[in-house]
């Protein structure tokens, strides 16, 4: 009696000690911190007919035609520029692109339009905010209504959840909003 007495006292000081545990705390809610270094900006110029500035953070590659990708390595996304002369052609231009921008109200919350105007460079445009779970959240256009028109618009390589990504979005959409207004025809 007096062994089993002495296991069984055992079994219980085990089973005591093994079950006590710390207090479980629960954790605070918490979200992802983003953030970005201040924006450093050069000049980008080439054989095309126009030149703007480029974050110093970006990789910049030249596609045919005057056209570029401007990528943001560590965001994944990528501003594509295309290029266009105008030949008689800037109504039809100007619609192509505010159609393009304008397919995405399916997906977006709304889409602001900030026009933008140069009167000393001759750049004239319209620059789109795009808020909302749309494929893009900035697109913009600029022409000189003569000879040349350019479009931007911006894409990340994620499904669009934009309360997720909002601060890369924002800090891209920056980036695009100050290259169109850099831009500078030759």
């Amino acid at each position: 009696m007096k062994i089993q007495f002495k296991y069984i006292s055992l079994i219980i000081i085990t089973f005591l000690f093994c079950s006590c545990k710390d207090e479980v705390l629960p954790k605070p809610a918490s979200q992802l911190r983003l953030d970005y270094p201040m924006a450093q900006y050069s000049m980008y110029e080439d054989n095309c007919p126009f030149i703007f500035d480029v974050n110093d953070d970006v990789d910049v590659e030249e596609d045919k035609n005057c056209g570029f990708s401007i990528n943001y390595p560590k965001m994944k996304a990528t501003i594509y520029l295309t290029y266009k002369p105008v030949n008689g052609n800037i109504n039809k231009l100007l619609r192509d692109a505010q159609k393009l921008t304008f397919e995405h109200v399916i997906k977006a919350d709304d889409i602001l339009e900030q026009p933008f105007i140069n009167q000393e460079k001759k750049v004239y445009g319209m620059f789109y905010r795009v808020n909302g779970n749309a494929a893009t959240n900035a697109q913009f256009y600029v022409t000189d209504s003569i000879h040349h028109f350019v479009t931007g618009s911006v894409y990340f390589k994620a499904k669009p959840n934009f309360d997720s990504i909002m601060p890369a979005t924002s800090y891209v959409r920056d980036d695009m909003q100050h290259l169109m207004e850099s831009l500078q025809w030759k």
